[in-house]
């Protein structure tokens, strides 16, 4: 401003050749004002010495009687005056000017505050934060306004009267300024407001390009390499750069996350690296407030796809907290399920409320029927790549990409992910040796993987946070503990697992298909323990382990029950999720689905339907080429 100021005409830049008065908004301070420039003030107080007068609420100063030229003026009349002296101690004095009101073009000058970022606001300094509403929390005393600047995520607190509705024109999404000053509450930064002012105009699309631009920049994934060298890996580091930075953005902005993956060695090396690196992201944006517990949760899907069981309770949590809490609906994160079609129910679900929704899976995918549901979807199917690409493997380096600085937590978890999955990938043995630097051979590994899938199955539907941890040892602070609760919980599981072999062996039912290959049928239902560990298809996976190493031949294995089935093949070039789909198609009224692996899976028909559909499912087996290379890489779905 000081630049126009400084003339006497012309200072519009529109052809107005009248002197320009200057009308300050009330908010504004000595920094919005020019000595020299002439302004609009009101008297307030009359002196023997002259008059003070107000240019706003915030600008006050002397009109000396020397300057008045003899003229008389009351408290509250108008007047231009010239800033003619702004002083080190702040103090203003002003002259008179020689033009009126009704003689000059008036411009009005919006009050443009000291803008500071909330990681450079500090207790007891009096700020002006500008960002964007994420949340808005009403207490039983004040109300509190979550608001996201390119920086971090602060709570401001505003009172109104108790309990009662502060600022009830600012909404969730607006782009505001706060003014107030910074105390700590709970033991974080919140801001005491003095005032929200939201924000419109070319002055709000000008604020939220930059947070935008801003965000962005902040959003952008860490640069790490990959933790061993894998071309195959190469082709989904791309897809998972993008999510990395959709989820630091998602941070940002201050909506909660929702992780669900399946409950099995495998989805839980996924899901605990990706949850240990956001909750340290959350911490760092929300100033150390302890937002992590109240905006990212973890739950493990028994299904490997998202049941409509799932989904509801989901959606339900997240309707009351936006309710109660004035959260924003969550970003979904499905890790190691939610590729297929029988996911599509629960997503179109969610899509009436645009929840978006992330796919980490190895699962074969139907992306005809997900991909327009989903706002990312890495899958290494996508990319001519198959299930030796575990899920865990994929996570750990989205972890890192979220926060490199876990790393060396997490040198392990690829190993037993892929152990854990029967990976035969080209790289398991450098995973296993990357594993064996953190401290771990491969029996620790093995014995990691069975200790989680025993966890998993008594956690049922709970998260497990501590248990899961410390038994993976990422986010845990006890090694000694760690490695005597693998020992238990693995020792028991190898204990159940032999009991129930050698409750179902005498059971078996074995054939030899036209094809040569071995097939093995177990009756689930009336001949192994149930309602405890290991679960059906835990059961089926370990006796056609058993079955894989007597014979050293292809092997195909069935496990059932009244209305399901579960699949095991090694040596068998099968493609179930296309069996199942055929199924569906010949077996009338037998409400076949399901699939999963190409050649692990599990299925579900109509009780009185099931000795129709196991023959059709035999036969299709029977037809199916041998192939001494393919063998079984991925544990089997409950």
């Amino acid at each position: 401003m000081s630049d126009s100021a400084a003339g006497d005409s012309g200072e519009n830049g529109e052809g107005d050749s009248r002197p320009v008065v200057y009308d300050l908004d009330p908010a504004c301070t000595l920094a919005d004002v020019d000595v020299g420039a002439r302004y609009r003030a009101e008297v307030n107080g009359v002196v023997d010495y002259g008059v003070f007068v107000d240019i706003s609420e915030n600008v006050s100063g002397l009109l000396h009687e020397s300057n008045l030229d003899g003229e008389a003026f009351a408290v509250g009349d108008e007047v231009v005056v010239v800033l003619e002296e702004l002083k080190e101690n702040r103090d203003v004095s002003f002259d008179l000017a020689a033009v009126g009101l009704a003689d000059a073009n008036v411009l009005s000058v919006e009050h443009e505050p000291e803008i500071t970022t909330i990681a450079d606001a500090t207790v007891g300094d009096a700020v002006t934060i500008e960002g964007t509403i994420t949340q808005i929390k009403q207490t039983g005393g004040p109300t509190i306004f979550h608001v996201a600047d390119e920086s971090a995520v602060l709570a401001a607190a505003a009172f109104a009267e108790a309990g009662v509705r502060a600022h009830p024109a600012v909404e969730i999404g607006d782009v505001v300024r706060v003014s107030g000053t910074v105390e700590t509450h709970d033991g974080a930064n919140q801001l005491e407001v003095d005032d929200i002012a939201v924000l419109d105009g070319e002055t709000a699309a000008a604020a939220r390009e930059r947070l935008d631009e801003a965000m962005r920049e902040r959003a952008e994934p860490e640069a790490v390499e990959p933790l061993v060298d894998w071309p195959a890996f190469e082709k989904l580091r791309p897809g998972l750069e993008d999510l990395a930075r959709t989820l630091r953005r998602t941070v940002l902005e201050g909506r909660p996350i929702r992780i669900r993956h399946h409950a099995d060695g495998d989805g839980m090396c996924a899901a605990i690296p990706v949850q240990l690196a956001l909750e340290n992201y959350i911490e760092e944006v929300h100033e150390g407030d302890d937002a992590a517990r109240h905006t990212l949760k973890r739950l493990p899907s028994k299904a490997p796809f998202y049941e409509m069981e799932d989904v509801t309770r989901d959606l339900n949590f997240a309707l009351e907290a936006r309710a109660r809490h004035g959260q924003k609906l969550p970003f979904l994160l499905m890790l190691d399920n939610g590729s297929t079609e029988e996911d599509v129910p629960a997503y179109k679900n969610l899509a009436h409320y645009d929840v978006p929704i992330a796919v980490v899976d190895h699962h074969h995918p139907d992306p005809d029927a997900v991909n327009d549901l989903l706002d990312a979807h890495v899958n290494p199917y996508l990319h001519d790549e198959d299930y030796r690409i575990t899920t865990g493997m994929m996570c750990v380096e989205l972890a890192r990409l979220i926060d490199p600085t876990i790393t060396d937590e997490l040198r392990h978890v690829p190993a037993v992910a892929g152990l854990s999955d029967r990976s035969k990938a080209e790289v398991m043995d450098e995973f296993v040796d990357l594993a064996e630097t953190a401290g771990y051979d491969r029996t620790d590994i093995e014995d990691i993987g069975e200790a989680l899938d025993y966890a998993a199955h008594w956690l049922r539907y709970s998260e497990g946070k501590t248990l899961v941890s410390d038994v993976l040892n990422v986010g845990s602070d006890d090694d000694s503990r760690h490695r005597e609760l693998v020992e238990f919980l693995s020792t028991r599981a190898e204990r159940d697992v032999a009991e129930q072999l050698d409750a179902v062996e005498p059971h078996v039912e074995h054939e030899r298909l036209h094809s040569d290959a071995h097939l093995y049928r177990i009756d689930l239902e009336n001949f192994a323990k149930r309602f405890t560990y290991p679960a059906p298809g835990k059961t089926t996976g370990e006796l056609h382990d058993r079955k894989v190493r007597a014979t050293g031949e292809p092997v195909i294995t069935i496990g059932y029950g009244p209305d399901f089935a579960v699949l095991r093949s090694d040596g068998v070039r099968l493609d179930i999720p296309q069996m199942v789909t055929e199924l569906n198609e010949e077996v009338g009224g037998g409400g076949v689905s399901g699939g999963g692996h190409l050649v692990v899976g599990s299925i579900k028909f109509v009780e009185g339907r099931r000795e129709d559909v196991i023959d059709a499912l035999v036969e299709k087996m029977a037809d199916a080429e041998l192939d001494e290379e393919l063998s079984t890489t991925v544990e089997l779905d409950d």
